[in-house]
């Protein structure tokens, strides 16, 4: 896994070189990268009543390798030529930036099946990719700490949701703005 999370950053530097000399933008902000912990895959597991077994992880889980690219805009580009790599393998979409979730996520995310060859043979392993905003980045991240700390007071959870969403809203607005603008510099 951590093998395939290094041959999709590497392409990922390779596209953002690639649009820094050619068309003097850079549409990655930063990349980021985790392999989910071993107490993470026994609770999903656990949670979805499949086996704890290494190979029940391995047949059932596609997230246990995640990279987050984080862009300045919002930027379908990166996701088509990562879908059009002819290594790379696309196994599934779910585009929260179009279709967010209730509670006002968003995120482009896809898995892909990246090869990866090892001394004993080519071995295909999911890599989960989160394309997002800078703002929508941070929506998130600050929605899973509000979560985590107000689990205890469910008064306060439901006060924030209704809040979370509208600045969900605010920020999905602020983004196309910032993509309009950034359009309109481009175009002179």
């Amino acid at each position: 896994y951590d093998s395939a999370i290094e041959l999709v950053k590497a392409q990922l530097n390779i596209f953002d070189n690639e649009f820094s000399m050619r068309f003097q933008r850079n549409p990655i902000h930063n990349i980021e990268s985790r392999i989910k912990t071993p107490q993470s895959i026994v609770g999903k597991l656990q949670r979805k009543e499949m086996p704890v077994t290494p190979e029940s992880a391995r047949n059932n889980l596609t997230d246990i390798a995640g990279v987050r690219v984080i862009c300045c805009y919002i930027d379908y580009a990166i996701a088509d030529l990562l879908t059009d790599h002819s290594a790379f393998q696309l196994r599934k979409i779910k585009d929260y930036i179009k279709h967010p979730k209730p509670n006002g996520y968003r995120s482009f995310h896809m898995i892909l099946d990246v090869p990866v060859y090892m001394s004993n043979g080519k071995e295909i392993a999911p890599v989960e990719i989160q394309i997002r905003t800078i703002a929508m980045d941070f929506w998130a991240s600050l929605e899973h700490q509000l979560r985590y700390k107000s689990t205890g007071d469910s008064k306060i959870a439901e006060s924030l949701t209704g809040e979370l969403k509208d600045c969900s809203e605010t920020i999905a607005d602020i983004d196309q703005k910032m993509q309009d603008m950034f359009k309109k510099i481009n175009l002179l």
